[in-house]
């Protein structure tokens, strides 16, 4: 009990850590002093540097990781599987496909809005297909199956695209640093795109924490105690969408972070999905923030620290599971 007890304070206190660190670290350090004098205008040089690059990369990092870990706790829920993960119905896939082709064919450099539309379009259309391989057959059996085909065809899809972008260095290249995930670049326009739709879904998800509960007792417990299993399967699943779209929309694709995050908070602090809701948000959005103060002093990209830590976890949580 002191566990749970200490564990949003102790949160709310490693995200704000971090936050501090993230405007501080860079090409030019900031000290606490020279944040304080930029955040207050006090400080000229110390305000642009903070308010044109470091506030609104760390917005967007702090929504990405809510955003994926959030996702991450709905869909362990909704296939009873403390190892599923945002990615597992093909969002992501189709999410990065529809970014590609959006390099790929030019639309990205037309401005700013095209490639995140094409990328939530992308996720939107992988998920509505899923779902329509999935009608004719019963079960989350079937739905998992056509989420894994889905997210091999797309994946084969987003391959080709590249190996066709290979004669036009400058869209290859970005073409495989979007598919590596980054934070770099990010502006207030990014931050918009991402932050209200997050909360927005997040708002609309805590509510359903008691439910998911019940849910993860099974569909037949949960239906007599009340709660309307279909209905809540469609918000979960929707939300979901909604909140990784939104992540690899502006964060390219960043995995792992689904998986690590609501995993290792379940372990210290149980699988109360009220509780752990809100912590992963929390603890999502500090994750991602870590993983990138890692590349700013690596120099590797956003993507690539992720999957090294998230990799090695997975592979552990497979080996301490009983077969």
């Amino acid at each position: 009990m002191r566990s749970l007890r200490l564990a949003t304070p102790f949160t709310v206190l490693l995200l704000g850590l971090l936050v501090v660190a993230a405007l501080g670290v860079g090409d030019m350090p900031l000290s606490l002093g020279r944040i304080w004098a930029g955040l207050r205008g006090q400080d000229e040089l110390a305000h642009t540097i903070l308010f044109q690059i470091r506030l609104p990369r760390a917005l967007v990092g702090m929504a990405v990781g809510a955003a994926l870990a959030a996702s991450g706790v709905v869909m362990q829920a909704f296939f009873r599987n403390p190892l599923a993960s945002p990615g597992l119905l093909g969002v992501s896939s189709g999410g990065a496909l529809g970014a590609v082709l959006a390099i790929a064919l030019g639309w990205a450099g037309k401005g700013l809005l095209p490639l995140p539309l094409a990328s939530i379009t992308g996720a939107f259309l992988a998920t509505w297909a899923v779902l329509l391989l999935s009608r004719k057959g019963a079960g989350m059996e079937r739905l998992l199956l056509s989420g894994v085909a889905l997210n091999a065809f797309l994946g084969a899809l987003t391959s080709y695209v590249l190996m066709s972008s290979a004669g036009l260095y400058e869209r290859s290249a970005q073409i495989l640093f979007w598919l590596m995930g980054g934070l770099e670049d990010r502006t207030w326009d990014h931050v918009w795109m991402v932050l209200p739709g997050t909360l927005l879904a997040c708002v609309f998800l805590l509510p359903l924490g008691r439910s998911t509960n019940l849910l993860s007792l099974g569909e037949t417990s949960a239906q007599s105690l009340g709660v309307d299993v279909p209905r809540l399967r469609r918000t979960l699943l929707a939300l979901s969408t909604i909140l990784t779209a939104l992540a690899t929309a502006v964060g390219g694709v960043v995995g792992f972070v689904g998986l690590v995050v609501p995993h290792m908070l379940r372990l210290l602090l149980g699988p109360d999905h009220r509780r752990l809701l809100p912590l992963s948000m929390l603890g999502g959005a500090a994750f991602v923030l870590a993983c990138d103060l890692a590349c700013r002093l690596l120099t590797l990209k956003l993507g690539v620290v992720t999957s090294l830590i998230g990799g090695p976890f997975f592979l552990w949580l497979l080996r301490r599971r009983p077969a």
